[in-house]
């Protein structure tokens, strides 16, 4: 399973209001111009992260977007989940009725285990732990792939 763009900048993103988490409001352009991406495929991104509550936004001379809630608090599941929707690798671990043979596939166990591991992992990642990492890698005003 391959995270989209979408994901890739969208924690990217988060990852630079959580550097200024403690100075206010950041706009999209100053993201844009820090991460080297495009400032319209950001508006478009911080659309669902807000629908999520994970970001605020303020108008005015010196209005922005912030997180909603401390870095600590927001995990990298919730940022990918308000980016892709589901994360099921495969539908028939939402439910049997994806497909007719799902009651007695051998595979369903396996895909239900990969899921679960995908989704504890996602999990337990904060973004707080993103930006120590990212402090700790020197990484802190450079861009970076995820």
């Amino acid at each position: 399973m391959k995270l989209s763009t979408r994901s890739r900048y969208g924690v990217r993103l988060m990852y630079e209001l959580a550097l200024r988490h403690a100075d206010g409001p950041v706009t999209l352009r100053e993201i844009a111009d820090r991460q080297g991406m495009s400032e319209k495929y950001l508006s478009k991104l911080i659309i669902p992260l807000k629908s999520a509550k994970l970001v605020a936004s303020s108008r005015g001379s010196h209005g922005g977007y912030v997180l909603s809630r401390e870095p600590h608090d927001i995990t990298l599941r919730q940022m990918v989940e308000a980016l892709e929707g589901d994360l099921s690798p495969v539908e028939c671990t939402n439910g049997f009725s994806a497909c007719e043979r799902t009651a007695a596939c051998p595979l369903r166990r396996i895909w239900k285990g990969l899921e679960k591991s995908m989704l504890s992992y996602l999990e337990s990642v904060s973004l707080a732990d993103i930006v120590a990492d990212g402090k700790r890698a020197g990484s802190e005003s450079v861009t970076f792939c995820i």
